[in-house]
């Protein structure tokens, strides 16, 4: 696919990828609703195959790859949910997948990856020390790079995720995703101009690293200096290819503190009674930040995983 996807390309992803993914619930909550002065629906991608919505990624690339391409085996890079998701992919269409991990990935995403029978490589945190590595993992072994969200297949795939939602909820007035390196929230932009194009699109970003923000207000894409964020999930950059999608199909991108991801991410722990990953409770915290932008709305709101060390929790 060398387009942004159209409508009709992601109907065709979402068809292709049945097999692969589970249609994961939408999930309320009155006391977070109250709390909020919102209403707010959860599509829970915590549920999804590997505990995240990189799933829907991962198949949708391998399943639009030339077969001659396949089979010579995958690759990625990632800290942990997209590697989960290509590992599980190389599993189940039983081919070979090499995956590099940065040091500091969390322990549960890089056992997981391990059991999937990928072979795991190591490399420094910084996205260049990651690109690196799979440069010299690419010369070796061959394989096929599935980048981890700079691909309209990859962003064809997670746009499924908010067309499930609009199915199930056709009449929110927002929706919002988390943005790291601007796959989900692409998929979702798309999905829900497609849709509905007054439907606002947001997307939600640590302050620690706030890249998309301000690439959104420079019209260039910039970069991140620290990468210390609790969100693991979300400490990579823009591609031009997401960023390109963003640029004319998002509304906004809400920014928020370290502290209001932990309690977001508490709240919907104890109130929902659900394992949400610090990544999937941004949305929420910028609910929490920003209640003028949200009171007395239908929202929309993507929480993109749900693999937590549990030997690492914030609270």
């Amino acid at each position: 696919m060398d387009r942004i996807p159209s409508e009709e390309d992601i109907a065709k992803t979402h068809k292709l990828i049945q097999p692969y993914i589970h249609r994961t619930p939408v999930l309320a909550n009155q006391s977070i609703n109250t709390i909020t002065s919102s209403n707010l629906y959860f599509k829970c991608e915590n549920f999804q195959k590997v505990g995240a919505f990189k799933m829907r990624g991962a198949s949708s690339a391998v399943a639009l790859m030339e077969d001659d391409m396949k089979y010579r085996g995958i690759a990625t890079h990632s800290s942990g949910n997209h590697a989960q998701a290509v590992a599980l992919t190389a599993k189940l269409h039983g081919i070979d997948a090499h995956i590099v991990m940065p040091e500091n990935a969390p322990s549960i995403k890089r056992n997981a990856v391990a059991e999937y029978g990928a072979t795991i490589y190591t490399s420094g945190n910084l996205i260049q020390d990651r690109e690196t590595k799979m440069r010299e993992v690419l010369e070796k072994t061959h394989a096929t790079f599935i980048h981890p969200y700079n691909d309209y297949r990859i962003i064809s795939g997670q746009a499924t995720a908010a067309k499930e939602l609009l199915a199930d909820c056709s009449d929110l007035d927002i929706i919002m995703a988390p943005v790291g390196g601007g796959g989900l929230l692409s998929g979702t932009a798309l999905s829900s101009k497609y849709h509905n194009p007054s439907l606002k699109v947001y997307g939600a970003e640590p302050l620690l690293v706030d890249d998309a923000y301000r690439s959104l207000k420079s019209g260039k894409i910039e970069m991140n200096h620290r990468i210390d964020t609790i969100a693991d999930g979300l400490r990579t950059m823009l591609g031009e290819k997401t960023f390109e999608v963003i640029q004319k199909y998002a509304d906004d991108i809400l920014t928020v503190e370290e502290e209001t991801i932990i309690w977001a991410m508490r709240l919907i722990w104890e109130r929902m009674k659900i394992i949400v990953e610090p990544s999937g409770a941004v949305p929420l915290a910028a609910v929490l930040e920003h209640p003028e932008l949200f009171s007395g709305k239908r929202v929309g709101l993507i929480i993109s995983g749900g693999n937590v060390d549990l030997q690492e929790l914030p609270f």
